[in-house]
């Protein structure tokens, strides 16, 4: 009987440690014969073991009193009388960040629903970006092929943006795993060697849009924000905060259809 092609599915369960036994074996054979493959899986692993360790001690945390509290019933007044007070919260936090951007897009900090996304851009920008000879999978003068790939498993039509005018040339992408499914990465390069991830994934919440949002991992600085059906994060270890706001506004701008 013919052995059942190895597919995205089995790398990454054999990544996660959730592939079956007997079915281990074919794709172990299959990897050997195929390094670039297996050092793909390998970084599939280090991202996992990275996201693992950065939230392992929040999991034990016990829950904090106060949110204890607001999950306790409480009359109906008291819930309005909160709601309006995280309202008047979220426009004093919010306003003085936002009123020098364009129109299109302000800057929010980053809040606790999307962290592990900005997470994991910065993991993924740092585990690439100081890759010499294998940065990205499908390189830039591939680019047809590299949209067409990457569309496909993501399930959205994807544009990698153009940003010479900013002296950020196309790299090539990537495919990395992600909570919903696939996700794509895009890297950039100035001639300098200052090098920018794009990090594409479809979201769960569609038809909704969000201000930009800045985190800062490491030394990794990430700003994301969600367009209708798809998020994004980018992310640099090399640039400052300013420079990688301008990015992200020309980024959003390329991507208007």
């Amino acid at each position: 009987m013919n052995e059942l092609p190895v597919s995205e599915a089995d790398l990454q369960a054999y990544a996660d440690g959730r592939l079956p036994e007997e079915r281990r074996s074919a794709v172990e054979a299959w990897l050997a014969a195929r390094p670039e493959e297996a050092e793909r899986v390998t970084a599939y692993r280090r991202l996992a073991h990275e996201v693992r360790a950065a939230y392992e001690t929040m999991l034990s945390d016990p829950v904090p009193a106060r949110l204890a509290r607001a999950a306790s019933p409480r009359p109906q007044w008291r819930r309005m009388a909160v709601a309006a007070g995280w309202v008047v919260l979220g426009i004093a936090i919010g306003a003085p960040v936002g009123w020098h951007v364009r129109p299109e897009r302000t800057v929010t900090q980053l809040v606790p629903d999307n962290a592990v996304i900005a997470r994991r851009a910065a993991i993924a920008h740092a585990t690439y970006s100081p890759e010499v000879r294998h940065p990205v999978e499908v390189g830039a003068d591939d680019e047809q092929h590299l949209i067409a790939w990457l569309s496909k498993r993501v399930g959205v039509k994807l544009r990698a943006p153009k940003l010479e005018e900013a002296g950020m040339s196309l790299v090539g992408g990537r495919l990395l795993p992600g909570d919903n499914g696939p996700v794509a990465q895009f890297m950039y390069q100035s001639q300098n060697g200052r090098r920018l991830t794009l990090y594409v994934r479809t979201e769960a919440s569609r038809n909704r849009e969000t201000a930009f949002r800045y985190a800062r991992e490491n030394n990794v600085g990430v700003f994301y924000w969600i367009d209708r059906e798809v998020g994004y994060a980018l992310a640099s270890a090399d640039l400052s905060k300013d420079e990688l706001l301008r990015l992200a506004n020309l980024v959003y701008k390329k991507l208007e259809p």
